[in-house]
């Protein structure tokens, strides 16, 4: 299994507004055009925070642990129908209720993405895709931030996550 290469995306600019359109292959080769994806990072009513584990066949940081859910906007989309469609593909999930915390720009040497990020809490069945993850589960924060830095994590999952901890957007 492999990613769509010429899946479209939205090219936009730092605030979201949408430039034009590219593939999946050309965002990711380097090039380095900004393309919007969404995030929501799901707890439990325990605190825990719901993390997948990313494929090996990912273009992008195979094998790490990253966001719940974590996926790119289609051209066309807005970002709350991207959220809700990414939810439900990759986590099966669709009751719940999204608390919108920020958006900022990621920048890596391969990409560019404008992240919309999101939070819930949700204490009902989490049913990862399997052609999607590589399965998923509960992190207490002190697992969390024990293995930070370590090679565990995706490098924008820790990023972010630090961020939210430190501006107290997340529990």
């Amino acid at each position: 299994m492999t990613d769509d290469s010429e899946e479209l995306f939205p090219i936009v600019d730092a605030d979201g507004n949408v430039l034009g359109q590219t593939t999946r292959g050309k965002a990711h080769d380097g090039s380095r055009v900004l393309h919007p994806v969404v995030h929501l990072h799901l707890f439990n009513s325990k605190g825990e925070l719901y993390l997948q584990r990313r494929p090996q066949w990912k273009d992008i940081q195979p094998g790490k642990w990253d966001t719940a859910c974590g996926g790119h906007m289609d051209y066309g989309e807005t970002v709350e129908q991207a959220l809700r469609r990414e939810v439900n593909e990759e986590l099966g999930v669709t009751d719940y209720t999204p608390q919108f915390l920020m958006h900022y720009v990621f920048d890596s040497k391969r990409e560019r993405e404008l992240v919309w990020v999101f939070s819930t809490v949700y204490n009902g069945p989490v049913t990862p895709n399997s052609h999607e993850l590589d399965g998923g589960r509960f992190w207490s924060q002190a697992e969390l931030l024990r293995n930070m830095g370590k090679g565990v994590f995706t490098p924008n999952f820790e990023s972010e996550y630090l961020k939210l901890l430190s501006s107290k957007a997340i529990p």
